[in-house]
């Protein structure tokens, strides 16, 4: 059950916050900073490339990695191959995975490791393949870690994100946040926020390599993008008027269908169907305009079709029937052009009386300003889900006086 008073008593949205998940997901303009700055220190903007590499390979744990593929992709726009290494492994444990360098990669090829542990055997045994194969290797990982130790050996280039911002808030003398003993002590692949830390230096590489516009001046924008989002997005805004809040309870009970147009609009719908399912324990399914019409037109009609009548955002909800029921959220990169598929979409979705939901940047955003606000948006009602849901394992328990 979702408690939508919560939403509104930011004091005891913020006991609930066990976790500081709402700190991670505002603290994102601060980690793009950060990293600005320690990717400097590590020698970034000195670096002098002889030519760009023919492919991009990018390996790593958690969803965190697949949406710096996805993202790092969409930036690129098609100027080279982007391809995420699929680890293999018998338990999903870190020190379990193993990652695969495909046949064809070479000299030619650049190889990126995205961890915020660096201690997982299967990529430090990756990169010693690399090093033999003559890959070029920069990894984002803490200083001081086993893969940091065996980079320097192999004279790989290490970049540092920012630290992660996630602890327990619970002590002795606050006994009103009793944790679940079976929650981890932090969010999967470091929740909310930690994308950021990740990406960051990467894409001062990659504006290094000529392969995106991403430059100190291009992440400042980005960072203040993030800043603006979590300004909205805050505990102290009401739900009227705050975007997070109100995705919260638009997706609670449903089955989202998150369908994108554009590049980075599919990397933030798949990066919130990760956030959803890690964070909410909460379905989603992400598809790209128009394939989506017919790859989600049946949901439309089956079992979790809408039920019959307008959906009424200020309706009583304690009298609905719980019954799960499909949303339709449209994510855009920029206004619809006009062989845009958006008003296809909202007629198959009106035609079938699904609520439907929009998000779309501010007008004249770039792609990594769109980038920013959707994503952030997405964390911030992910966040705000799990902590008015009563049974997530993310918040306290009996918050409420």
């Amino acid at each position: 059950m979702l408690d939508e008073t919560l939403l509104d008593a930011p004091e005891d949205l913020a006991r609930a916050d066990v976790r500081g998940l709402l700190r991670g997901a505002a603290q994102a303009g601060a980690h793009v900073r950060t990293g600005i700055r320690q990717a400097a220190e590590a020698g970034v903007d000195t670096l002098r490339p002889e030519g760009r590499p023919r492919a991009l390979l990018v390996a790593g744990p958690g969803a965190a990695t697949a949406c710096v593929t996805d993202l790092l992709g969409a930036l690129t726009n098609g100027s080279l191959p982007v391809t995420a290494l699929r680890p293999t492994g018998a338990q999903a444990a870190g020190d379990a995975l193993r990652w695969t360098l495909p046949g064809w990669a070479g000299p030619l090829d650049l190889l990126l490791l995205v961890t915020p542990d660096g201690t997982e055997p299967g990529l430090t045994a990756l990169l010693d393949h690399a090093y033999r194969r003559g890959c070029t290797v920069v990894a984002v990982t803490p200083r001081g870690t086993p893969l940091t130790d065996a980079l320097g050996e192999t004279r790989g280039l290490t970049l540092p994100p920012a630290p992660a911002p996630y602890e327990v808030h619970s002590s002795p003398d606050r006994p009103e946040h009793p944790l679940d003993p079976a929650a981890p002590a932090a969010p999967p692949g470091g929740g909310p926020g930690t994308f950021w830390s990740l990406l960051t230096p990467l894409l001062l590489l990659c504006d290094r390599l000529g392969l995106t516009r991403s430059g100190p001046a291009d992440l400042a924008r980005l960072a203040d993008r993030l800043d603006e989002v979590a300004e909205r997005c805050g505990p102290a805004v009401p739900t009227y008027s705050n975007p997070g809040k109100t995705l919260a309870v638009e997706l609670a009970g449903s089955l989202p269908l998150l369908w994108s147009e554009g590049g980075v609009a599919g990397a933030a719908a798949r990066h919130w169907s990760a956030v959803l399912a890690a964070l909410c324990g909460r379905p989603a399914l992400a598809a790209g305009l128009p394939e989506a019409l017919t790859a989600h037109g049946a949901l439309l009609t089956g079992p979790f079709a809408p039920a019959s009548g307008q959906d009424d955002f200020f309706r009583d909800r304690v009298e609905d029937e719980q019954t799960t029921r499909v949303r339709v959220v449209l994510l855009r990169e920029a206004p619809p052009g006009g062989d845009s598929a958006t008003v296809p979409a909202r007629d198959l979705a009106y035609a079938h009386g699904a609520a439907l939901s929009e998000l779309e940047p501010a007008e004249g955003s770039g792609p990594l300003e769109a980038a920013a606000e959707l994503i952030a948006t997405a964390d911030f009602a992910a966040v705000h889900l799990t902590l008015a849901d009563s049974d997530s394992p993310w918040a306290g328990r009996d918050t409420r006086a």
